[in-house]
């Protein structure tokens, strides 16, 4: 069994992935971390193989180094921190820690898709639409699909109660146009990707490691 903490555990994706986490034959929850529940990461490290973090950007560092840095796994669903300050914070870590930006397969495949299309398109923009509680603009899904692609696409980012997360990827060329879209309705859609996360990240040949797309495809 893996143990499993989550950090941000009453948030919405906090609730869904402790659900998710207890409904998998092979984890056990053995702790939930939250300021709204008067509980620190740091008094559920102990118990935990794996810690899931869905904070929120400004805390999502430094819990991946305190956790990494006591030998516990971290699996980041925070998005809206640099890249660069992770690596630095669990350098030398003892636990492995893995990122992604997005955890639905849907959006991984868009991601791919439209990459292989900006090398043959003139040009392309996305736009992403998230509910009006997303803390970070532009997503990090799309920073992340505007990386992978070619050509510096621009980004619009739209804020809107009733959306969970929804992007769409526009390429233009001569006389016609290509949508690759990606539709979220529910937060269970990302569960599948968290607990194969959780499943691999003692098995990571580095660390920290960026995209649920590292795990799909060798």
């Amino acid at each position: 069994m893996i143990a499993v903490a989550v950090a941000g555990a009453a948030g919405r994706m906090g609730q869904t992935v402790c659900t998710a986490i207890e409904g998998a034959e092979d984890m056990e929850l053995t702790g939930r971390a939250d300021p709204a529940l008067d509980t620190p990461l740091e008094a559920v490290l102990e118990a935990a193989d794996v810690v899931v973090d869905f904070t929120i950007p400004d805390q999502a560092v430094g819990n991946a180094r305190l956790a990494a840095h006591a030998g516990v796994h971290v699996v980041i669903g925070t998005t809206g921190w640099s890249e660069d300050s992770l690596r630095e914070a669990v350098a030398g870590a003892t636990g492995k820690v893995f990122a992604a930006p997005n955890f639905a397969i849907g959006a991984v495949l868009m991601m791919r898709f439209a990459a292989e299309a900006s090398k043959l398109m003139a040009a392309s923009e996305i736009i992403e639409y998230h509910h009006p509680a997303k803390l970070d603009k532009p997503s990090g899904t799309a920073a992340r699909t505007a990386r992978l692609m070619e050509g510096d696409p621009p980004i619009h980012s739209v804020r809107l109660p009733g959306v969970v997360a929804d992007q769409d990827v526009i390429l233009g060329d001569v006389a016609q146009t290509l949508t690759i879209r990606h539709v979220t309705t529910d937060r269970t859609s990302f569960m599948p990707g968290v607990l194969l996360a959780v499943r691999r990240v003692a098995e990571l040949p580095e660390s920290p490691v960026f995209g649920l797309e590292k795990l799909l495809w060798p």
